[in-house]
């Protein structure tokens, strides 16, 4: 029973083969998947995703990386889009500075115009973070009533520490299996049981013995051995915790 809280199968990369991939998911032990919207239009994708295979749910955002999208058109589609009995979350938002640092105030206007989407939906959001820990950490400060999935985190423990102090959860896929993930082992060392979860970044982050191919919830094995072995549990276990917080996180009973 494996939860994947991040992957993006409206990628291209599936195109080839994402029915048959997607089909796939139950026999190999994937019991939910959160496919994340980055734009308006990966957000229709992902509702229709969620349609279509009743173990995906979607998220609906505007991820940093796209602020051309950030229009009052695309944050009324996302708006109405968080309506859809499908859609779980606010996500992928967040900061991004490593490839784009001259449009920081546009960037933290629009995590801050779909986190407050969030707060009045009542809805948990994905948080995307990249070169920008002191901005997103601030603006998240405002916003303590909503939920937050750190999505891949790999910031320090003391970063870890503020977030989950403040009842954050955090997110890990392929990273943990890499040589030099030495700030991610020890986070997930550390960190509490009940706000871990597991995700993939699919198509891209693929675990070891896997890096460098197309990734897959598939793959997430691999990564649940890892953090079993880190946390000197048995693998079942940390599947099964990991399944349940996910389940909490997106407000999913049992039977969704």
């Amino acid at each position: 029973m494996i939860f994947d809280t991040h992957a993006h199968y409206d990628d291209k990369q599936f195109d080839a083969d994402r029915d048959a991939l997607l089909r796939a998911m139950p026999d190999g032990g994937i019991v939910g998947v959160v496919n994340q919207g980055t734009t308006l239009e990966s957000s229709l994708a992902s509702v229709r995703l969620a349609e279509t295979y009743p173990f995906v749910y979607a998220a609906a955002g505007i991820h940093p990386e796209e602020m051309d999208d950030f229009t009052p058109q695309s944050l009324a589609g996302i708006e109405k889009l968080l309506d859809h009995p499908r859609v779980v979350a606010v996500g992928e938002i967040g900061l991004d500075y490593h490839w784009r640092s001259d449009n920081k105030e546009l960037q933290k206007q629009a995590l801050r115009v779909q986190l407050e989407l969030a707060r009045a939906k009542k809805m948990p959001a994905v948080i995307h973070e990249r070169d920008a820990c002191a901005d997103t950490l601030a603006i998240l400060e405002d916003f303590p009533d909503v939920r937050i999935d750190m999505h891949c985190f790999a910031g320090s423990w003391e970063t870890a520490k503020v977030l989950l102090d403040r009842g954050r959860y955090l997110s890990f896929g392929g990273v943990v299996t890499f040589k030099n993930a030495r700030r991610a082992v020890e986070v997930v060392q550390k960190m509490p049981p009940d706000r871990l979860m597991l995700e993939t970044d699919c198509p891209y982050m693929a675990p070891v013995p896997n890096r460098g191919k197309r990734n897959s919830s598939l793959f997430l094995p691999f990564v649940s051995a890892k953090i079993a072995e880190l946390r000197g549990v048995s693998q079942a276990e940390i599947e099964e915790l990991t399944t349940a917080n996910a389940r909490r996180f997106f407000k999913l009973s049992q039977g969704q």
